[in-house]
C-alpha cells in the first residue's frame, strides 16, 4: 500500500517539474520582450546616442575592482528619446512664481543706524573659504554688527586658503555701494580710524562658535567689545544662527541680494557671457557640475577609477583632518555623492529638456577630463563655458584670481533660465536662495538619494519607465514656491522670511517687477527698502542652543561631513565650490 502511494506521488512530480520549467522559460522570454533603457526601440522621434560610459563598481557591485581603470571605456548604444518641450510649459519657470516676490521691508520698530550705533565699538571680520563661503560671512557680519550696535570695518577676504586668491573686498565687490546702501542699517567704514597716522587701537582677535545666536553675541562678544572697543572675529563663516528675529533676517536679505554688487569689470564681463548665451538660444541651462577632484575627495565616493583614483583623491582628502574613513557605497546610497556628468545629463533628458538645449557649465577642472564629460556632451551637444564663450584676452584680467572667475560663473548662473546644481555646497545654497527671492526661477537639485536606485537599475527598465521615475522623484527638488518649509535648511538657501505672497489682484502683477536687474543690486517696487530696524536682540530660540550657545568663545563644533566645515586649528583646510584656474 505504501509503495503504491510512493508510485502515485512520483507520477505527479513529473508534470509539476515540467510546469515549473515552462513557467520560468516564459518569465525569461517576457523579460527579453520588455527592452531595457539601453535597448529602447527606436520610434520615429527617437535616435541612437553612442555614449562612452565608465563601468563603475559603485554602479555594478559584481564588477571586480582590479579590472577597473579610468581609461577603460565601454562603448554602449544608449537610446534616448527626443524631449517634447512644447508639451511641458514648466521647464523654464514655475507657474506659481508670479504669486510670490522678495521683500526686505522691515517692521516699523527698526531704527536708523545713526540712533543705534555706539561710537566706541568697532567690529572687524576675517572671512574664510572661497567666494560664496565668504559671501555668507560678509552677509552675517553686517547683521552681527547690528546686533552689537557697532561700526563694521569692511570685511577682509580670505587670502590664505586653498585657493590662494589675493583679491581684496574692493576688487570683487563695489565697496562704495556696499557702504552707502547699508548706511541706515549699519555704519560701515573702510578701515579703523587713525590718529597721528596710527590706528587708534589694535583689535582683540577671537572667534565665535558656529551658528552663534543673538544671545550668544550679546553675552559672549559684547562684554569683550565693551572692554577692548575693537574686536576682530576670525574664520567668519556660518557664525550666525539660522533663526533670528524677522527684521534681522530681512537685513540678511538686503545685504546678500542688494548690497553685494560685483565690480563693474566683473559684472560687465558676466553680462557679455549672458548675451552670448542668449544669442545662441532663447533659454539656457546653467549647470554647476561640481565634479572636481576636491569635491570627489571630500565626498569619499568612488567612481570606478581603481587604485589610481583612490590614491589621487585620498591624497587630497588628507586636507581635512576631521574626516572619517568613508563607505563609498553607503555614501552613494544615502545620496551624498555628486552625480556623474552622464547621470546629470540623463536626469535632464528625463525631465523633458531636449538635446537642442544650450548648457553653460560652471566648473573647474573635471576629474577625468573630456573622457568624463563625453556622455554629457553626447546628450547635450550645445555645451559652453566661459572659456568657450570668451577669448583668453577677455578672461586675462580674471584668470589669475579664482574668486573673480567664480564671480563670472555666479553672474551667468544667476541669470540662467534653469539652474542645475550637483551638490549642496555654498554656491548652490546662495544661488538657490537668491533665485527664490527673485521670482522662484527654475532651480533643480538632484534628489540623489532617490535617484540612486533608478540609475543603478536603469539598464533593466524602458526609457519611459526611467523618465517617469525620475520626474516623480524630482518633485520637491525643482525650485517651486514653498518647496521647503520655513525654517528648514540654511537661511541662505531658504530665505522664507524675505519671500512674500501676493493676494487677489496683486497676483497678476508681472513678475518683471521683482527682477534684480542683472545682479546690479537695484531694488524694484517688489522689494523696496525704506528706513530701518532695531531687533529684539535678547530673544533666543531654544532650537539654536545646540550650536554651542554655552561654549566659550574660540570653541566650536565642526561637522566632519560638511565640506564647508573647517578645522578650527587649521588655516588652509577650507573648500568651496568649483573655481576655474
Amino acid at each position: 500500500m505504501a509503495s503504491a502511494r510512493r508510485r502515485l506521488r512520483h507520477r505527479w512530480r513529473l508534470p509539476a517539474a515540467i510546469s515549473a520549467v515552462f513557467f520560468l522559460s516564459l518569465l525569461v522570454l517576457l523579460s527579453f520582450l520588455a527592452p531595457p533603457l539601453r535597448e529602447h526601440p527606436a520610434l520615429p522621434d527617437r535616435r541612437f546616442l553612442r555614449l562612452p560610459r565608465h563601468r563603475s563598481s559603485s554602479h555594478d557591485p559584481h564588477l571586480k575592482e582590479s579590472n577597473v581603470s579610468r581609461s577603460a571605456v565601454v562603448e554602449e548604444i544608449v537610446r534616448v528619446p527626443h524631449g517634447d518641450e512644447s508639451a511641458r510649459d514648466d521647464l523654464w519657470m514655475s507657474k506659481l512664481a508670479v504669486n510670490y516676490y522678495g521683500c526686505s521691508v522691515p517692521s516699523n520698530k527698526y531704527l536708523d543706524a545713526k540712533l543705534t550705533t555706539y561710537s566706541d565699538r568697532y567690529l572687524m571680520i576675517a572671512t574664510s573659504g572661497g567666494l560664496n563661503q565668504q559671501r555668507t560671512g560678509i552677509t552675517d557680519a553686517v547683521v552681527a554688527a547690528r546686533i552689537l550696535n557697532a561700526t563694521l570695518v569692511v570685511p577682509k577676504l580670505d587670502q590664505r586658503s586653498f585657493w590662494k586668491d589675493a583679491s581684496n573686498f574692493g576688487e570683487i565687490f563695489d565697496v562704495d555701494w556696499f557702504i552707502s546702501f547699508l548706511s541706515k542699517d549699519v555704519r560701515i567704514i573702510k578701515e579703523l580710524p587713525k590718529k597721528g597716522g596710527r590706528v587708534i587701537r589694535g583689535p582683540h582677535t577671537t572667534r565665535v562658535p558656529r551658528k552663534c545666536t543673538q544671545r550668544c553675541y550679546l553675552t559672549r562678544v559684547l562684554p569683550v567689545l565693551l572692554k577692548k572697543h575693537v574686536v576682530q572675529l576670525t574664520k567668519f563663516d556660518y557664525r550666525l544662527a539660522n533663526r533670528l528675529d524677522t527684521d534681522l533676517q530681512k537685513l540678511r536679505c538686503k545685504v546678500n541680494y542688494h548690497s553685494l554688487r560685483f565690480t563693474n569689470q566683473i559684472q560687465e564681463m558676466g553680462d557679455k557671457l549672458i548675451g552670448r548665451m542668449r544669442a545662441k538660444s532663447q533659454h539656457f541651462i546653467a549647470l554647476h557640475l561640481r565634479f572636481e577632484p576636491d569635491m570627489l575627495a571630500f565626498s569619499g565616493c568612488y567612481y570606478g577609477g581603481g587604485d589610481k583614483e583612490r590614491m589621487e583623491l585620498g591624497k587630497i582628502r588628507k586636507r581635512w583632518k576631521t574626516l572619517h574613513t568613508s563607505n563609498p557605497e553607503k555614501e552613494r546610497r544615502h545620496g551624498k555623492c555628486p552625480l556623474t556628468p552622464e547621470e546629470v545629463g540623463l536626469m535632464l533628458r528625463a525631465l523633458g529638456y531636449d538635446e537642442d538645449v544650450h548648457i553653460y557649465v560652471a566648473s573647474g577642472e573635471i576629474y577625468g577630463g573630456n573622457e568624463t564629460l563625453a556622455p554629457l556632451k553626447a546628450l547635450f551637444p550645445n555645451f559652453h563655458s566661459k572659456e568657450t564663450l570668451a577669448s583668453k584676452e577677455e578672461l586675462a584680467p580674471f584668470a589669475a584670481f579664482s574668486s573673480r572667475m567664480a564671480a563670472l560663473d555666479f553672474v551667468v548662473c544667476d541669470e540662467s533660465d534653469a539652474f542645475v546644481t550637483n551638490n549642496n555646497g555654498n554656491m548652490a545654497k546662495i544661488l538657490a536662495g537668491r533665485r527664490r527671492y527673485f521670482g522662484h526661477k527654475r532651480t533643480i537639485r538632484p534628489n540623489a538619494k532617490k535617484l540612486y536606485s533608478v540609475f543603478l537599475n536603469r539598464n533593466n527598465m524602458t526609457w519611459d519607465m526611467f523618465a517617469t521615475k525620475v520626474r516623480a522623484y524630482q518633485k520637491g527638488f525643482m525650485g517651486e514656491p514653498k518647496e521647503i518649509r520655513p525654517g528648514r535648511g540654511e537661511f541662505h538657501e531658504n530665505p522664507a522670511p524675505c519671500i512674500c505672497e501676493r493676494s487677489g489682484s496683486d497676483a497678476r502683477i508681472d513678475s518683471s517687477s521683482i527682477s534684480q536687474n542683472s545682479n546690479k543690486g537695484n531694488i524694484s517696487r517688489g522689494v523696496s527698502v525704506p528706513p530701518y530696524i532695531n531687533s529684539r536682540a535678547g530673544e533666543v530660540d531654544l532650537l539654536d542652543l545646540e550650536y554651542g550657545d554655552d561654549s566659550l568663545i574660540g570653541r566650536e563644533t565642526t561637522d566632519p561631513t560638511d565640506p564647508d566645515s573647517t578645522d578650527p586649528d587649521t588655516e588652509d583646510t577650507d573648500t568651496d565650490e568649483a573655481l576655474s584656474d
